[in-house]
């Protein structure tokens, strides 16, 4: 069975270098701009006034490799985009501007126009402007064309969404994904091409080629989530964008109440093909990808079925998959707290 380490991405081992990283960093400015105490939340903030000046900054990862093979590069702008932007809106941040990085070995008018192309539809999508960046040629460092960005949201102190008031009987609702988005891209290269020896104009079993399903740029849930904040009946409790490492990352909410995941749609077509083509475990898909799942919004009970309304006027599937609970029983009687459980068919898996 290949795993995601085996592709050479080690989560855990991430894990621990950031913990070394963030070790090693203790200044704090202590005037009146000063950072929000988010606890390692999706995204940082600094008070000013009475706002929060939020900062995400990501890139397209090795989505890029697969878009330098099939020499298509006008999707993966709006992955970069989305990473920043979807983590952004997790505090209920208003994304309003991006700068971005773009490195490379040698370009061409065309890849820069298509580039181009990405970041204009990204920046739509999102409703924000682009208001700067910069462009480095590194020929000695730099193999093809590597893309990131930081993006700036604002929100009102007293707007910010942290998920410190979800608890027990609140509900997850979650919002489809268009596919892999910019996460495991890694794993499925490894998949597609090394095990399968498919080629990047392959077709699956599904009828799309590999290039069209993994090049299927990352959903961005700015706008109906924006207007699910906004609306005056719906008391959003959490958000959480789901990205590397699955659903794990949802404890960033909240690390004192227990996550059930329990009612999750078919995954999409791809996922079953990474999984059957690469003999995949299933516990480790879910700690690979979205499986389906891209954004979760956490609110009371009642307010699911508005939540799911507004994400359908935005065209995207939703439904209510799981609950907030204060522990939960396993199959085989042990109970667990302060974590999150994914049952999925006859599986059960702890995402630690």
């Amino acid at each position: 069975m290949v795993t995601y380490k085996d592709a050479g991405v080690d989560i855990y081992g991430e894990d621990k270098i950031i913990k070394a990283l963030v070790s090693q960093i203790n200044f704090k400015r202590t005037d009146a701009i000063k950072p929000a105490d988010l606890d390692g939340h999706y995204a940082g903030a600094i008070e000013f006034g009475d706002y929060y000046l939020v900062l995400c900054t990501d890139g397209v990862g090795s989505k890029m490799v697969v878009a330098e093979m099939a020499n298509k590069f006008d999707t993966v702008p709006i992955d970069m985009i989305a990473m920043n932007v979807n983590d952004a809106i997790c505090i209920g941040a208003e994304p309003v501007a991006l700068v971005d990085y773009m490195a490379v070995e040698t370009i061409t008018e065309d890849i820069a126009k298509q580039i181009g192309k990405g970041l204009n539809e990204g920046l739509e999508q999102s409703n924000i402007n682009l208001i700067g960046g910069e462009t480095a040629s590194l020929p000695s460092m730099i193999n093809g064309v590597d893309l990131a960005g930081t993006v700036l949201a604002v929100v009102k102190k007293d707007e910010i969404i942290t998920g410190k008031e979800v608890k027990k009987g609140d509900v997850i609702v979650g919002l489809r994904s268009s596919g892999v988005h910019s996460n495991g891209l890694s794993l499925a290269r490894k998949v597609f091409f090394d095990i399968a020896n498919l080629d990047i104009n392959s077709k699956l079993k599904h009828g799309k080629t590999v290039a069209e399903e993994l090049l299927t740029p990352t959903k961005i849930y700015v706008k109906p989530v924006m207007d699910m904040i906004k609306k005056s009946d719906i008391n959003v409790k959490g958000l959480a964008h789901i990205t590397g490492g699955g659903f794990r990352k949802i404890k960033r909410l909240n690390k004192n109440i227990t996550y059930v995941i329990n009612d999750l749609p078919e995954p999409l077509p791809v996922f079953k093909e990474i999984k059957e083509l690469g003999n995949v475990d299933t516990h480790e898909m879910f700690k690979t990808f979205n499986m389906g799942i891209g954004f979760c919004v956490v609110v009371s009970k009642e307010d699911a079925e508005k939540v799911i309304e507004v994400a359908n006027q935005y065209l995207i599937p939703a439904q209510i998959i799981g609950k907030i609970d204060d522990e939960y029983t396993l199959k085989d009687g042990e109970t667990v707290k302060n974590t999150v459980v994914v049952k999925y068919g006859r599986n059960e898996f702890i995402m630690e």
